[in-house]
């Protein structure tokens, strides 16, 4: 029998060659887009907008790709689960996005957004497509076949990547030096940051067309039934999702609300961007869930799991602190990366990596809710962050902007993993090397406050040299630990 973290960790490399690697390109262009726009205040559309994009995706989705991989690995014949879930999405995304079209004029005036209202069009059209293609994609992750999954979504943020360049970094240039020029009659400067939304929709339409095989090799059955189940299985999640992204975006689009206009425009545009720097953890998460997610479901009857479970938290949260303490010491360098503009908020990248440390650990732990179908457990702990999250930016992003924000995400999530623990260990207890994770959680939280002390420190290069011996040591100090634990872990069965 082969090793199945050997597994997972191919797997999660093979699926961060599918979502690490898209959202590094992406990552990296947006810190481009800085030097594009180089006022904060234009790039606080494209902030606000994804922001309520997310909120979409989990409307448009509604739990369905969890339920998807549950109904899976329980029933015998998954094409019919699979056909159910895909058509019971694609109904709903259509009656969806013709509804919000229909209403685009008044929702623009209600976000305060009246001449964007083509932009409200094509975010409608980017979220439906990608709800149409998450079950087809789910199934590429139930039947592990990830090389596929790894490369449609390459090739999805190339195509949008070169559509970005050719508006923003050819035609836009080409617009305000040579505005007679045929590559200027391509650039409108009324779209400006929308033609990163085009871009989107462009790779998304293309990616649709690859993907329909995995649609038509199934015959598309309705099973009513099958669609009650899952849909009651699916709709605590849906809630779960709405306070979820609540917890994740609702703080960048809330400033424009809590701030007079110049000012919220300004610090959304400056947050917006210091807010990616902290996703370099939320990339490998993503990676690391896109693997995990079906394969706990997979594993959930063997007699190990538990096992297996504890040993990937401990991992994984070692390696997300490997990631904190990283970006923190060669943040003197990696924050110019964005325009000089940008860099007043880089003082929420700690709060906030350390924040989605909180969440990746409360999603490892949320297995326990979603094994045993007991998804209103998450509901409720999610929907109580929300509520964290909701109460913090209103009481204090008036006094304290956007460092108020990065706070209000930490305790919110910080508040989600303590409260899934202590509800997993009752209802599906699992012993966690809780000793272990706590051991390197301090050890790098003490080697950040160590690098704070000598922060104005004018010599860059000195200061960078001190930080990185201090990563060498915890990368040392790990390998002198847990050498020998590595090593058992490759007679695993």
């Amino acid at each position: 029998m082969s090793n199945p973290l050997k597994k997972l960790a191919s797997q999660t490399v093979v699926y961060g060659l599918g979502s690490i690697l898209p959202r590094v390109i992406t990552f990296l262009y947006s810190f481009i887009l800085t030097y594009v726009f180089k006022e904060p205040a234009e790039l606080s559309v494209n902030t606000e907008f994804y922001a309520y994009m997310s909120f979409l995706n989990i409307l448009f989705t509604y739990g369905m790709e969890t339920a998807f991989f549950n109904f899976s690995r329980k029933s015998e014949n998954k094409d019919v689960v699979f056909s159910t879930a895909f058509i019971s999405i694609l109904s709903s995304s259509i009656v969806l996005s013709l509804i919000l079209a229909t209403f685009s004029g008044s929702i623009a005036d209600f976000i305060k957004e009246p001449e964007h209202v083509n932009f409200i069009i094509w975010c409608i059209l980017i979220v439906a497509t990608d709800a149409i293609m998450a079950i087809p994609f789910a199934k590429l992750r139930q039947t592990n076949r990830a090389n596929k999954f790894a490369g449609l979504k390459i090739l999805n943020v190339l195509i949008f990547i070169l559509v970005c360049i050719f508006y923003l970094n050819i035609c836009k240039p080409a617009y305000y030096s040579n505005p007679e020029s045929a590559l200027a009659k391509w650039y409108n400067p009324e779209v400006g940051v929308g033609y990163v939304f085009i871009a989107s929709l462009v790779a998304n339409l293309i990616t649709m067309l690859f993907l329909a095989k995995e649609i038509t090799s199934v015959p598309l059955i309705f099973d009513k039934k099958i669609w009650k189940d899952m849909l009651q299985y699916a709709w605590p999640l849906l809630i779960l999702g709405f306070a979820g992204m609540i917890n994740e975006t609702f703080d960048r689009f809330i400033l424009k609300y809590l701030l007079p206009e110049d000012i919220a425009r300004f610090e959304l545009g400056v947050y917006g961007q210091c807010y990616r720097i902290a996703m370099l953890m939320t990339i490998f998460t993503t990676a690391f869930k896109y693997a995990a997610e079906p394969f706990f479901f997979n594993n959930a009857s063997d007699k190990n799991s538990n096992k297996l479970i504890a040993i990937t938290m401990k991992y994984y949260v070692i390696f997300c602190l490997f990631i904190f303490v990283g970006i923190m010491m060669n943040l003197p360098w990696l924050q110019h990366i964005i325009s000089e503009r940008y860099r007043e908020g880089i003082a929420v990248v700690p709060i906030l990596l350390l924040a989605n440390l909180c969440v990746g650990v409360y999603w490892n732990l949320s297995i326990w809710f979603k094994l045993t179908g007991q998804t209103k457990f998450g509901a409720g702990i999610t929907i109580a962050g929300a509520i964290i999250t909701l109460v913090i930016n209103f009481v204090f992003v008036p006094s304290h902007g956007y460092i108020a924000c990065a706070w209000a995400t930490f305790a919110s999530y910080c508040f989600m993993m303590i409260v899934s623990y202590l509800l997993g260990q009752k209802y599906y207890p699992i012993k966690y090397n809780l000793k272990s994770i706590f051991v390197f959680a301090s050890l790098g939280l003490l080697l950040y406050f160590i690098s704070t002390l000598y922060q104005d420190l004018e010599n860059v290069i000195i200061k960078l040299i001190i930080n990185n011996a201090l990563f060498a040591f915890y990368l040392l100090v790990f390998y002198k630990l847990e050498f020998q634990n590595l090593k058992k872990l490759k007679e695993l069965k």
